[in-house]
């Protein structure tokens, strides 16, 4: 077995990073233009030949040419040479292309139950009222057994709950102006493209959990360039795949190697104004996936942008250079500095603002989980294509990709909307017929009150008017007598 994911080297030899606490996750940070991107792009490849599955997002589009083999450079030959590394070769990958619009790769789904009120909340922004409404959306769903599967399943129930508060109980009780300002959410979330992204056939983890035939791990791009200008929504989907993937798979411990390694780009977009509750999950996902065999690398400009709780999970550290022009910059290069175990022949903070593009500050865990020493180091150049797949290079690898044939084409179960439709036109048509009835009784011609009586009635009536005087008595009983005889 190898040493590990060779990073890069300087004139004490290689650094590597070890699989065996790949899982005790990791940061990659610099400034815009240092070569994040392409230390990205080596860490992906090292997975990917130990066999191990990688997730990223493709934010500025230019990763893309992961799945084509590099060319030739002098530059690179001359990197190559100052690390040391032998038999060095251009290769692609195996990639998998991934679109939350279905554009530039296979459509990603989720439907709006897998989401859950917590999450659908922060993505719409809701206070915390609404986001009491959004809770009991999800119950009354639960009760009455209804699938919430698309926008149109939350916009139908939130409206029923808000014509039939009073008829639902006390428990359902929900404000008409909540209601409304949750509904207008839903109008700007569906501008942003949530229309596509909620549905089915929903994502399934394990088509993200292959290798190819040769035995490489498949590297998923999610194609984010134009996602990323939807920000809460771009870092609220990669928080759920990442709660998605807590929730369902099996624990591990401490494997041999991650079983999947995910890298969350621009990641200070999901520390941006998160309520507490919801930095709390993100720190318990964080801490507890480890032992799930995934691994989660942060890219972002400094390690600042990371909550402590978080920071302080990151085990393995790559930090491209900053700058420190002022106050607030020396401030964020002082983090980043204190963030690694020192090195007594270096001057960490020093360093970071002197790195040229493509060096880096290394430190990452060594035997027993511990920190090594920081290192200044050369990063090795990509096997791959530094630059993006071109389109019809991206438009062959869809053809022959199987999730294609599996997600290409939506589909829409029969979920909250439609039976509170039904409910709501069979209530309508009860309550039509019991109008006609009524209004049909209303018409019916009332009786005279004096009916009309038979010859006979009046007959026999005026007899016993007359049995009532002497002379009437008498004509009676002799009528009697005869009818007796």
């Amino acid at each position: 077995m190898s040493e590990g994911i060779l990073i890069g080297g300087n004139d004490a030899g290689q650094v590597f990073l070890n699989p065996r606490y790949a899982n005790r996750h990791g940061l990659v940070a610099g400034a815009t233009g240092t070569g994040k991107t392409v230390t990205l792009q080596c860490l992906a490849e090292g997975f990917s030949d130990l066999g191990v599955p990688v997730f990223l997002a493709d934010v500025k589009g230019d990763i893309s040419g992961i799945s084509q083999a590099g060319s030739p450079h002098p530059k690179v030959d001359e990197r190559v040479a100052k690390i040391g590394i032998e038999n060095f070769s251009q290769r692609g990958y195996p990639v998998a292309f991934w679109d939350l619009f279905g554009k530039q790769g296979t459509p990603v789904r989720s439907t709006i139950s897998e989401m859950g009120p917590q999450l659908l909340s922060r993505l719409l922004e809701l206070n915390d009222t609404q986001e009491s409404v959004m809770t009991l959306v999800f119950e009354f769903a639960d009760n009455e057994g209804m699938l919430l599967v698309d926008l149109p399943d939350l916009r139908t129930t939130l409206e029923y709950l808000g014509d039939n508060s009073k008829e639902l109980g006390t428990g359902y009780g929900v404000s008409k102006a909540s209601v409304n300002a949750i509904l207008r959410r839903l109008l700007m979330l569906e501008r942003e493209g949530g229309r596509d992204f909620f549905g089915e056939p929903a994502l399934q983890l394990q088509d993200f959990m292959h290798t190819g035939r040769d035995g490489r791990g498949v590297i998923n791009i999610l194609a984010a360039d134009q996602l990323i200008m939807s920000p809460r929504l771009y870092s609220t989907f990669l928080l759920w795949l990442l709660s998605e993937l807590f929730e369902n798979l099996p624990e591990l411990g401490d494997p041999e190697q991650p079983v999947l390694v995910f890298f969350f780009d621009e990641a200070h977009l999901l520390f941006n104004d998160a309520p507490k509750s919801l930095l709390e999950k993100i720190e318990q996902v964080v801490r507890l996936i480890r032992s799930k065999g995934v691994g989660v690398y942060f890219i972002s400009q400094s390690p600042g942008d990371m909550p402590d709780s978080v920071l302080a999970q990151l085990g393995n550290r790559v930090q491209h250079a900053l700058r420190a022009y002022t106050p607030n910059e020396q401030k964020a290069v002082k983090v980043a500095a204190q963030s690694f175990r020192a090195n007594p022949g270096l001057d960490t903070f020093q360093a970071i603002t002197e790195l040229g593009v493509g060096e880096a500050l290394v430190s990452t865990l060594q035997d027993k989980g511990i920190p090594a020493p920081v290192q200044r180091i050369l990063v090795r150049p990509p096997h791959s294509r530094m630059g993006p797949a071109s389109p019809a290079e991206r438009q062959a690898i869809m053809a022959a990709d199987m999730n294609m044939k599996r997600y290409a084409e939506p589909y829409d179960p029969r979920s909250a909307h439609e039976v509170l439709l039904e409910r709501t036109a069979a209530r309508l048509k009860q309550q039509e017929q019991a109008e006609l009835e009524k209004r049909t009784a209303e018409a019916k011609p009332r009786s005279s009150g004096r009916s009309r009586e038979s010859a006979t009635d009046a007959f026999i009536k005026s007899l016993a008017r007359a049995a009532g005087s002497s002379v009437g008595s008498k004509l009676f009983r002799g009528i009697l007598g005869s009818l007796l005889k």
